[in-house]
């Protein structure tokens, strides 16, 4: 799949894991956003749902397990290079998910991965518009402090 000036937008879905008022951060090791921290996800597989690219992702991005539940946010992410060109462009269904199994440990994707307080995320750069929809996840979750 060609990630970088796509024809057309990448369906992708990230996975916002809550455990005791804490939300699972990536740090991206990749562009877009290389060195910003954002939730773990990535592109939807032909033929996989996408409750299951979640959990995969989660997976193979941070080694941990999750439940699945609702969606939190729905974004399109396009990112235009000097000329103004399409470089990336994906469509991002993010989703609440719950910790089940596994401590984080980067995968590939990652520069680093970490459980985060509010107070600790806010002080970090965050992917664009990410702070208000981890303030809902967190509500979501009956975890808002």
């Amino acid at each position: 799949m060609v990630r970088e000036y796509p024809e057309r937008p990448i369906v992708a879905v990230g996975g916002i894991v809550v455990r005791d008022g804490q939300v699972l951060l990536v740090k991206r090791g990749r562009e877009p956003s290389a060195g910003r921290w954002t939730i773990p996800g990535g592109a939807v597989r032909v033929g996989e749902q996408l409750h299951e690219a979640v959990v995969r992702e989660l997976r193979e991005e941070c080694g941990v397990e999750v439940e699945v539940g609702p969606v939190v946010e729905v974004l399109d992410r396009v990112v235009r290079d000097g000329t103004s060109r399409v470089q990336f462009h994906y469509v991002i269904i993010d989703y609440l998910a719950r910790w089940v199994a596994g401590e984080p440990q980067a995968g590939s994707d990652a520069a680093a991965v970490r459980w985060l307080r509010r107070e600790e995320w806010a002080a970090l750069p965050l992917t664009e518009g990410l702070g208000p929809v981890l303030t809902r996840a967190l509500a979501l979750a009956g975890e808002a402090r």
